[in-house]
């Protein structure tokens, strides 16, 4: 049953470079189904999208799973959903994580429910497209408040406490490709995603000691609602990002989790400090002042190969 969740496929976006068939999207667990036995997981913005994903690899793989956001009711359904398909516990609770004291209840709760947890994936976050000039002063908190102060707030909650208890665990953040170099009309979260891998760096120096491990993932493109319909909300931009990506294809939620899953278990227990990209290589292909030249036909070629030859000197 569990394999049943996922299998491999093809994107369905309709704007699919032809390369795309080269690459399918394989969905299938890469690890054992026992990987996480005995282990407690912590998921962040769990209720929904690439959240909802990884949840529902991580339970797959054995873990007892516990998802937070701020919508009760969606997590209640979702918790119950992945139950029913794994077999194992799912507990949804509520939090807001851009305030401080609501996380140190919900942690409370957690610490109640299923002791601390072995995996902690800071997950929950928020993001528009907006002119730099216009923004406002609660545009820009409703995004660095959710996605910097927020994953602080959990990540020292949880950290401070699974260090007086002696007990190691694995910390994720799921970032951006843009957080090392910035982008233009996504400020407020590429300012936000560079100090949440700033402060896991710093984190994965200092706290290595203690037994914990912090990892980031920047990530490109993978399609889901909510993102999209903030990023892309008149669908006119798909076309445009696929054409950059040199899979041809946007990513999968599955194989985000599939990833997750990884960084997260014993598997990967020398990782730590780390910001690994995963983009089909968007970043590459757009930092490369050459790449353009995908664009010349093979007639092109064959003119800008004659007229090369024929130029002397240097």
């Amino acid at each position: 049953m569990k394999q049943a969740l996922f299998m491999k496929t093809r994107s369905n976006s309709t704007h699919e470079g032809g390369q795309a068939a080269f690459f399918p999207a394989d969905k299938r667990p890469m690890l054992p189904t026992n990987t996480f036995d005995g282990q407690v997981a912590l998921i962040t913005g769990g209720g929904t999208g690439l959240g909802r994903a990884m949840t529902t690899m991580l339970s797959t793989l054995g873990a007892e799973c516990i998802i937070m956001s701020r919508k009760l009711d969606v997590l209640e359904e979702t918790a119950r959903e992945i139950s029913a398909a794994t077999g194992n516990k799912v507990y949804p609770i509520r939090c807001d994580v851009r305030d401080a004291d609501a996380v140190k209840s919900a942690v409370d709760e957690v610490q109640n429910l299923t002791g601390l947890p072995h995996v902690l994936i800071s997950n929950a976050a928020g993001n528009f497209v907006c002119p730099s000039e216009k923004l406002t002063p609660g545009g820009w908190r409703a995004i660095t408040d959710t996605v910097l102060a927020g994953t602080a707030y959990i990540t020292l909650e949880v950290g401070r406490r699974l260090i007086q208890a002696k007990q190691g665990a694995a910390v994720l953040a799921i970032g951006t490709i843009y957080s090392e170099f910035g982008s233009g009309f996504v400020a407020p979260s590429a300012a936000a995603k560079a100090g949440v891998e700033a402060l896991y760096k710093s984190l994965a120096a200092e706290w290595g000691r203690y037994g914990l491990r912090f990892n980031a993932i920047q990530l490109g493109p993978i399609k889901t609602k909510g993102a999209f319909s903030r990023l892309d909300p008149t669908g006119q931009f798909e076309a445009i990002t696929l054409a950059r990506i040199p899979t041809g294809r946007f990513g999968q939620p599955e194989e985000l989790a599939n990833l997750a899953a990884y960084i997260c278990s014993p598997y990967a227990s020398w990782m730590t400090g780390s910001s690994l990209r995963f983009d089909g290589g968007e970043l590459v292909s757009m930092a490369g002042e050459f790449n353009v030249l995908q664009k010349v036909t093979k007639e092109q070629w064959e003119m800008i190969s004659n007229l090369i030859r024929k130029t002397k000197g240097s």
